[in-house]
């Protein structure tokens, strides 16, 4: 993951930015939490107990920049909120979530079983697919077992 974060120092100072400390903080949070899909407000919260001076609007405009740069994917889990993930620069395709309509819950789906479907939608020429995104919604298992428990009572 170092390695990772050194290479969007790099980005940033290539693009022409500088790598303040408040920039920092703000990847280093997101690279921390990378799989609990971070909201602006949570990176504020987490940043500001590093570093109290950081303003909401930093957080904002900081996180605006990442996903210009690609840094960072922004991510809509159709709850009003936007969440941001940090692009490992590894993966072909940003991988899938299953999001639980009780408790609020994602988690990740790391296999990728549309790949067979874009090659045939590319096959015919009419169409170059660059990405995609799946959501999947249902109830997890502690929202699950919690609801078994209530009819068992």
């Amino acid at each position: 993951m170092d390695s990772r974060l050194d290479q969007i120092k790099e980005l940033l100072k290539k693009e022409g930015y500088k790598v303040t400390s408040q920039r920092e903080n703000i990847l280093e949070a997101i690279a921390d939490n990378r799989h609990d899909h971070l909201s602006p407000d949570d990176v504020f919260d987490i940043v500001s107990k590093k570093n109290p001076e950081i303003g909401i609007a930093t957080v904002y405009r900081t996180l605006q920049l990442f996903e210009k740069l690609n840094i960072v994917y922004r991510i809509n889990f159709d709850d009003g909120f936007s969440r941001y993930e940090l692009n490992l620069g590894n993966e072909n395709h940003r991988h899938h979530h299953l999001i639980c309509l009780k408790c609020g819950k994602v988690m990740e789906v790391k296999m990728d079983l549309l790949e067979s479907l874009e090659e045939k939608i590319e096959k015919d020429g009419s169409f170059r697919i660059v990405d995609h995104n799946v959501k999947f919604y249902g109830y997890c298992n502690d929202c699950i077992s919690k609801a078994e428990k209530k009819t068992e009572e």
